[in-house]
């Protein structure tokens, strides 16, 4: 804003220096007045030093400009109201990322290259961030991103562990503040049906459905179908599950919601619920959990070679030798699980079982894995059901690579593919759970019946 106002020759200064300083504002060149015309605009810094230089000549009395006036003639003083531009801030927030990708072979240090910086920001980021230690465990296709600032200095670091987790280190006073950042994807319901000709897994696969899917798949009802001796041509299965997508694209899949599998007519449903006491599972539309003590089978979608046989001609030794666990022909590193919760009795290797492991399930139950390639848990430690504690090999007097599985009950060894008959019986939910659970899932039965009506297309799979 400019506003004029008229005083006496004298009036507006109060002292010498500012006399001295409005005389020689008067023999400024009237050009350097005017408002801008055009042309390049000046820069901030250059208004900046223009407006200091007005301050000083004014000498602290104030800032005017004096008109040329005929002697005797009353002063004009035109008040100038400059506000001076709001300085650069220098931070994180007005600099640009730049992404870099984890590559094969990568290191920290690499990649600070990379970024223009050295090896030594890279030690002082570990060393000081709280957390830190975790960039020196890098992935490939993890990617780390870069704030710098105009002077090439890092301002932060963005790990960015999967689309919807990232690590924020934010250099702070000397040291850097650190933050966890999570992003809550949206979800969709997805759908698969397919009919099986050889086996779930390959069903699956045909219907589009990812390995960890049919994987979960399997799991839920690995304690109720034995998925290498059960399944028969003409099998149909339908998945209602989770489908995750961040801004628009699809970045994976989340929980089953709902599933339905028909075994030789018979037909098998499980529904993802959380009961009373907030634990999560998986039950029958009769409220009677799908998840039983132990699997029907400890590895997924192999064949049987061998049976439970007291009577067995011994293939190396060719003599008969009770033959007291279940052959499951597998390619060599195909993943064992624990068949139930326990803990590992003994992890050992011996000529004729070659890698073994035994697990020990409370007082009554003892399971054991032999010709493993590898175990990957070791004497004294826990597991839960599923885990992987070992894979497929052909170690000790193994013709091939498979799993030798044994069950004992009460030190007494028992088939392991009918032991199941004389095994607890599962949880059942109690009546107002059964209720609201009836409740729960109602959508989920009706999108289930929808799929059950669809003609599945050639190959047997449906599309979501």
């Amino acid at each position: 804003m400019i506003g004029t106002h008229k005083q006496a020759t004298g009036a507006r200064h109060s002292h010498g220096g500012g006399r001295r300083a409005a005389r020689r504002f008067a023999f400024m060149p009237r050009r350097r007045l005017m408002p801008w015309r055009g042309g390049p605009q000046p820069g901030p810094g250059g208004f900046r030093w223009f407006t200091l230089g007005l301050l000083l000549l004014a000498g602290g009395a104030g800032l005017g400009l004096a008109v040329d006036r005929p002697p005797g003639a009353e002063r004009e003083t035109i008040p100038l109201h400059l506000a001076l531009p709001a300085l650069e801030e220098s931070g994180a927030a007005e600099s640009p990322w730049r992404e870099i990708e984890v590559r094969r072979g990568d290191s920290l240090a690499r990649i600070f290259q990379r970024a223009g910086l050295n090896g030594k920001d890279a030690h002082r980021l570990v060393r000081q961030a709280k957390g830190g230690q975790r960039l020196r465990r890098l992935h490939p296709g993890q990617f780390l991103s870069f704030q710098l600032n105009a002077n090439g200095g890092l301002l932060a670091l963005r790990h960015t562990l999967s689309p919807t987790r990232s690590v924020l280190y934010e250099k702070r006073d000397g040291g850097y503040r650190v933050q966890t950042i999570k992003r809550e994807p949206q979800r969709r319901t997805g759908r698969r049906s397919a009919i099986i000709h050889t086996s779930l897994y390959l069903a699956g696969q045909k219907a589009g459905m990812s390995h960890a899917l049919i994987k979960e798949m399997a799991f839920i009802f690995g304690g109720v179908i034995d998925f290498t001796r059960d399944i028969r041509a003409g099998d149909t299965f339908h998945l209602l599950y989770e489908e995750l997508y961040l801004d628009g694209e699809r970045i994976g899949v989340g929980e089953i919601l709902a599933a339905e599998l028909v075994n030789r007519g018979k037909r098998l449903t499980a529904y993802r619920f959380a009961n009373a006491a907030g634990s999560i599972g998986y039950y029958g539309e009769d409220g009677v959990s799908m998840h039983k003590a132990f699997l029907r089978a400890p590895l997924d979608f192999t064949r049987v070679s061998s049976n439970f046989n007291p009577r067995r001609l011994h293939p190396i030794y060719k003599t008969r030798r009770p033959h007291r666990g279940t052959d499951y022909a597998a390619p060599r590193g195909t993943e064992v699980y624990a068949a139930g919760d326990g803990r590992v009795i003994e992890a050992g290797y011996t000529k004729a079982n070659g890698q073994y492991l035994i697990i020990k399930h409370g007082d009554t139950y003892t399971t054991k894995y032999l010709h493993l390639h590898r175990r990957l848990v070791r004497q004294g430690q826990k597991v839960t059901q599923r885990m992987v504690i070992g894979r497929v090999g052909s170690s000790g007097a193994a013709t091939g690579p498979h799993l030798h599985y044994e069950f004992l009950i009460n030190g007494k060894h028992e088939n392991p593919r009918t032991v199941h008959r004389k095994l607890p019986v599962a949880k059942r939910l109690s009546a107002g759970e059964r209720e609201r659970l009836a409740v729960h899932i109602r959508p989920w039965q009706m999108q289930l019946a929808s799929l059950r009506q669809l003609k599945l297309a050639a190959g047997g799979s449906a599309g979501r």
